[in-house]
């Protein structure tokens, strides 16, 4: 009997494809850094474009306008953040092994790319509505991976006090582009660990 052939797979990508895809993620990359810099409002398409070496016209060969390049950057952030919650929890049953996963995730995630969260504090109200609108609905299903993560902890612990918990250990730990010492990154991390893991009631005896 002849061996079925899978034709699921997706086809590899051309070097013009590749050169492409590599291409778009520098023009985020750059983005990230001169909004974190100088503002959504203070970036110009010619400014991106001089950052990875093309003209400004030419950065309209990945992005529409500037709308959809912010646009991709703050759903991007959401959609990654999502995605790394949903597979912290899918990964332990254990509530207290699988909050400090989350610290750790979210720890990484802000001290990794600190451009990225200057820029989703500072732009969101920059978006379309309808970009600020997915941005937000994916930020409330990572919110609510935290509050069933601590109510599973603290199964007294009502859902609106959970949420504030949530955000409140947001909050700290998105100061670190602020609050981080750059010569010394891992003392920062676990002086912020040890505070949210403290304030969530989750630190170990």
């Amino acid at each position: 009997m002849p061996e079925t052939v899978d034709d699921t797979r997706a086809p590899a990508l051309t070097p013009r494809s590749q050169a492409k895809a590599e291409r778009r993620r520098q023009l985020l990359r750059a983005a990230a850094r001169l909004i974190a810099e100088r503002g959504f409002t203070g970036v110009r398409l010619e400014d991106l474009g001089a950052a990875v070496g093309i003209s400004g016209p030419a950065v309209y060969r990945h992005f529409s306008n500037k709308d959809a390049l912010l646009a991709e950057i703050l759903v991007d952030i959401s959609r990654r953040l999502l995605a790394g919650g949903t597979s912290v929890t899918e990964n332990t049953s254990d509530p207290r092994v699988a909050l400090e996963a989350l610290v750790d995730f979210h720890l990484d995630f802000a001290l990794g790319e600190p451009d990225l969260i200057r820029v989703q504090d500072r732009e969101l109200h920059s978006l379309t509505d309808e970009g600020r609108r997915e941005v937000r609905t994916t930020q409330r299903r990572y919110v609510e991976i935290w509050v069933d993560v601590l109510r599973r902890l603290t199964p007294d612990l009502p859902d609106s006090d959970a949420r504030i918990m949530a955000h409140a250990t947001f909050g700290l730990i998105n100061s670190t582009p602020h609050s981080a010492d750059p010569r010394s990154p891992e003392a920062t991390r676990d002086v912020l660990r040890r505070m949210a893991l403290t304030a969530l009631g989750a630190a170990q005896p």
